[in-house]
């Protein structure tokens, strides 16, 4: 995929109603401080688009970028922040199941996870979440710069156990720094719109 264009087209807080978008959805999710917004920006070739920020857990609306006018890729909202009060992660958690139980045109749900830990219990429920509505997710397995390519096995068989995943859950190692695991991704944006433009002849 090459990135024409990138803007942010819609911003949905706990109280917004979700756009009826006519093209293709592919959401990204992951804990408040898994290096999503530095994935996204990676994705859009933008240097700041989304907000990157030193304290985890800025992301507290669904973030709709529309992409060459051919597909949307939303951020959700990050989970897991442990400072967060107990009634802002439920609402965060609202947002994200109505998104999911609701848009007509998500296609793809990516699931981020830190490649040097083993997966925590919000990212198993997440795992889950998705599985059980509908969706097979895809695990990136971000900072992949920060362990050594001989331990990079390793870690990957630790992610699939530890979020329960089966042998045919594709895992893509992810760098936002060497840009490892870039192409996959646009490939699978790309086969969406393709998708896409098949069902529509």
């Amino acid at each position: 995929m090459k990135i024409k264009s990138a803007d942010l087209e819609t911003v949905c807080g706990i109280t917004s109603q979700l756009p009826e978008n006519t093209l293709p959805e592919v959401a990204f999710a992951g804990k408040s401080n898994v290096g999503k917004s530095s994935l996204i920006n990676a994705v859009l070739n933008r240097k700041a688009l989304a907000r990157t920020s030193a304290q985890p857990g800025k992301t507290q609306t669904i973030n709709f970028y529309n992409v060459n006018k051919e597909i949307y890729l939303v951020d959700l909202p990050g989970y897991g922040y442990a400072k967060a009060s107990k009634s802002e992660v439920e609402k965060w958690g609202e947002m994200i199941e109505r998104y999911l139980d609701t848009s007509e045109m998500l296609r793809c749900v990516f699931l981020l996870v830190d490649i040097r830990h083993d997966p925590g219990e919000h990212d198993k429920q997440m795992y889950e979440w998705i599985d059980y509505m509908g969706y097979q997710p895809i695990v990136i397995c971000t900072k992949a710069d920060k362990i050594n390519r001989s331990q990079m096995d390793k870690h990957l068989k630790a992610i699939r156990k530890g979020l329960g995943a089966d042998e045919d859950t594709i895992i893509i190692p992810f760098s936002s720094v060497t840009k490892q695991g870039l192409e996959d991704i646009w490939d699978f944006m790309d086969q969406v719109i393709e998708n896409e433009k098949e069902e529509d002849k």
